[in-house]
């Protein structure tokens, strides 16, 4: 079944206007430190960042490149902050539409891109303000996945295993305090130290990636006393992270899919001994996942296939995207479609269903992917129908009308583009300031994007981002 997700353009081409509207404040922080706390070290004045009142939600991006972290309008591409940081940088969605956990050498780092919703009664209100990036810091050894879901967040250190789990609603406290306070976090570590991922599932219980320094092998569920409740090994090299509409959690496996639908385990195996989903993305309404698909043990050949995941029918569907593709190419459209950007520089999109190109747009001169995961190459990322995308060599970043079909923008940002997310500042139950207390979904879009053999990548973006390589 097809969804239509309603197109956001006009709303995205309105300016914001001054701020005329009331918000009710979020409950103050308690005085007293969680176990497992972030620290905070200088605070934010919130009266240095003026708050503006948008016609509705405004995306931003963030962006990063050597040396740094920009912020950039969705609408215009026009950089609104550009931010020092050392290392190699990565950008992961916080879940609640406003913040961006930036992945440093030593743990995640809070960055408010400043765009946020507020439900006042029967109607939002929508606004924007400076971008910052925060003393807000949750320190470790090697962090990786960023997985939020249902309201919880989960951060995982490949370095140590450990697993620091926040409330989404406690980002929202934290931007109306000027990030004085630290970010309270619960901890818990896994049996072994890998690259791994966590996802605390709807009912407290939560479910943990198997494996230690050498390999992966599946998952387990744990209940919220730490007992497990549900296991399978039958995953190796488990890698990619998605959450469907449904409450199923599906994991990349180097032969096939493993989902989890709160009670069990359910193993999709794909055709050949070895063909590696790393990476899932997720549609709104869709029970199909798109994935990469590779089937070089060796990973000398370049991926020219994707795979389609079923999880209703339990099958696998690989559609030829005819020229070479990879961890940062893959997003879903505004219909669930598939959207492939290759080395051709040509953006594909296919039939969820039956692996069909449906078209084509060129977007860029060919390019061809870069030696290390780590060096910047072509990225992809989808707010509604606009489709945000990187052009490193060409210092570009590209917006895309996917449901019109053509390139409605292109602006030279004056650096080298690496990695590339949103904060769509919409509204998020339970997790905005000023929504009731039930947890809506925190995940996503990704969600993210939304890990790499770290570097890879999991699939979170609008419910799965990748990190791979």
């Amino acid at each position: 079944m097809k969804r239509h997700h309603s197109a956001s353009l006009s709303l995205l081409l309105v300016s914001a206007v001054a701020l005329a509207g009331c918000a009710d404040g979020a409950a103050g922080a308690s005085d007293d430190e969680p176990e497992g706390s972030s620290s905070a070290s200088e605070s934010v004045d919130p009266a240095e960042r003026e708050a503006q009142e948008a016609a509705g939600p405004t995306t931003r991006l963030a962006v990063t490149h050597d040396g740094g972290v920009a912020v950039l309008d969705g609408a215009t591409l026009e950089t609104l902050g550009d931010f020092d940081a050392e290392g190699f940088l990565r950008v992961n969605p916080a879940g609640d539409g406003r913040h961006v956990f930036l992945s440093e050498g030593g743990g995640f780092r809070l960055l408010d891109v400043g765009t946020w919703g507020e439900p006042h009664g029967a109607h939002n209100h929508y606004y924007t303000t400076d971008p910052v990036l925060t003393d807000v810091t949750v320190d470790g050894d090697h962090p990786g996945h960023v997985v939020p879901h249902h309201g919880t967040g989960a951060l995982f250190f490949d370095g140590t295993g450990e697993i620091r789990t926040h409330d989404l609603a406690d980002l929202s406290t934290l931007a109306e305090e000027g990030y004085a306070e630290e970010l309270p976090t619960e901890a818990a570590e896994t049996a072994e130290a890998h690259h791994g991922v966590a996802v605390v599932l709807e009912d407290g219980s939560r479910l943990e990636t198997l494996g230690d320094e050498e390999q992966r092998s599946g998952a387990h569920v744990v209940d919220a006393d730490g007992e497990e409740i549900a296991r399978s090994e039958d995953c190796p090299e488990v890698h990619g992270e998605a959450a469907l509409s449904d409450g199923t959690i599906a994991l990349g496996c180097e032969d096939g899919a493993l989902l989890y639908d709160g009670e069990s385990f359910t193993k999709i195996d794909a055709e050949p001994d070895y063909a590696r989903s790393g990476n899932l993305f997720p549609a709104e309404g869709s029970p199909v996942l798109l994935g990469d698909y590779n089937t070089d043990e060796d990973a000398e050949e370049p991926m020219t296939e994707i795979a389609l995941i079923d999880s209703e029918s339990e099958e696998i569907t690989r559609a030829d995207v005819g020229a070479a593709y990879n961890f940062r190419s893959l997003a879903r459209g505004p219909e669930g479609e598939a959207l492939v950007l290759a080395e051709d520089g040509v953006l594909h999109t296919f039939d969820e269903e039956t692996g069909e190109e449906l078209e084509t747009l060129e977007i860029m001169d060919s390019w061809t992917e870069p030696e290390e995961w780590q060096e910047p190459r072509p990225a992809i990322r989808v707010v509604d129908d606009i489709a945000y995308i990187t052009e490193p060599d060409a210092e570009q970043i590209h917006m895309v009308d996917l449901a019109a079909g053509e390139v409605l923008n292109t602006v030279d940002v004056g650096f080298t583009p690496n990695e590339i997310t949103a904060a769509d500042g919409e509204v998020v139950e339970g997790v905005s300031a000023g929504s009731d207390a039930e947890h809506g979904e925190g995940g996503d879009e990704g969600g993210e994007e939304k890990g790499a053999e770290h570097g890879e990548e999991s699939g979170a973006e609008e419910g799965g981002d990748s990190h791979d390589h």
